[in-house]
């Protein structure tokens, strides 16, 4: 099983589309594995901290971008506030609060040095939103304002780490303050677009997708033919980022329309939330979908067509545009795989 990072707050949200009825309704949610829930303070609302650029410890080794730091032990004591440092000042887009980021980073102890999580030797970077509930609050807060292709350094107190009860998972007390280094590799929300080589759909009779990436749904022409009984899974934009595999959950902008009437059930960009699930989970609720993105390369948007039985069959959504044995079309963005 992959291993989840041990910072995360509380089990990531996993929007799905399994009890869409149509666009008005929020998606169900579940939870896509076991993470360590630290403490009620790190969900609870605790007050915004007043950030300050130090001190922090140096970092001693692994300096460049991207690149794994080896990080001193905290000279004296820490500060009670958040301390926050730029060490590397990216040029990309600054990140919001809501957005989605995906970065490698390394945690530790402040008073001992010792690393509790790294994602380089996983050679899996985070991908999370910076959201009350979905991360610890130093890193809701001290991110924000910060830009895509920056290296961050925090000292996270207690209070806006995993409060007084710690993590005992991580080796982490309540008294302990924590070391971060943080590479921001890229951010998303709700207007990011997929960004590939536009790939040709010369097939009359297949749904035809628009090929825009200004964030904006992308239309969706499903032609006057018989709809095709095995899954379709083709690239409308081609990215060049890795394939996703049958363990991960994907971030994704997505529409989704029904063959018949081409009438639009479910869209994150009518939501303004974008959508993350399990591969794992989605072939027990919506088969399709998994198996039509699982080697799929991310930054890629991809045209999916599924006859019913890789959709709802018979046992469709109440109270929306699918019927039963509708045959469901489905423009996704790829936007991040961890």
């Amino acid at each position: 099983m992959r291993r989840r990072s041990l910072l995360i707050a509380v089990p990531a949200g996993l929007v799905t589309i399994a009890g869409c009825g149509d666009d008005k309704k929020d998606s169900s949610k579940a939870s896509d594995s076991a993470s360590p829930s630290p403490s009620a303070s790190a969900t609870s609302a605790a007050p915004p901290p007043k950030i300050v650029d130090g001190p922090v410890p140096a970092i001693t080794a692994g300096t460049k971008f991207d690149e794994k730091p080896t990080v001193a032990k905290g000279s004296g004591d820490p500060s009670k506030n958040l301390a926050v440092k730029t060490v590397i000042a990216g040029s990309g887009r600054a990140v919001a609060e809501g957005d989605y980021i995906q970065a490698n980073y390394l945690g530790q102890i402040w008073s001992t040095a010792k690393v509790f999580d790294n994602s380089y030797d996983r050679n899996a970077p985070l991908v999370l939103q910076l959201a009350q509930g979905s991360i610890i609050d130093g890193w809701r807060y001290g991110l924000a304002g910060r830009k895509v292709g920056s290296r961050v350094e925090m000292a996270i107190p207690p209070t806006w780490g995993y409060g007084t009860q710690g993590n005992a998972q991580a080796g982490i007390k309540g008294t302990d303050t924590l070391v971060f280094v943080i590479d921001i590799q890229d951010a998303f929300n709700a207007k990011s677009s997929a960004k590939g080589k536009t790939v040709a759909q010369d097939d009359a009779d297949l749904p035809k997708v628009g090929t825009n990436t200004d964030g904006k749904a992308p239309s969706i022409e499903v032609p006057k033919a018989d709809a095709p009984t095995k899954l379709v899974s083709n690239y409308v934009l081609e990215g060049d980022g890795a394939p996703v595999k049958a363990d991960q959950t994907v971030l994704v902008q997505f529409k989704g329309v029904v063959w018949d009437s081409g009438k639009e059930f479910e869209s994150t960009y009518t939501r303004k939330q974008l959508s993350s699930f399990s591969l794992t989970q989605m072939q027990q609720l919506v088969k399709g979908l998994a198996e039509g993105l699982e080697g799929k390369k991310v930054g890629s948007r991809v045209l999916l067509v599924m006859p019913p039985k890789l959709g709802y069959g018979d046992n469709p959504p109440t109270g929306g545009a699918i019927k039963k044995d509708s045959t469901l079309v489905f423009s996704v963005d790829i936007l991040a795989a961890m």
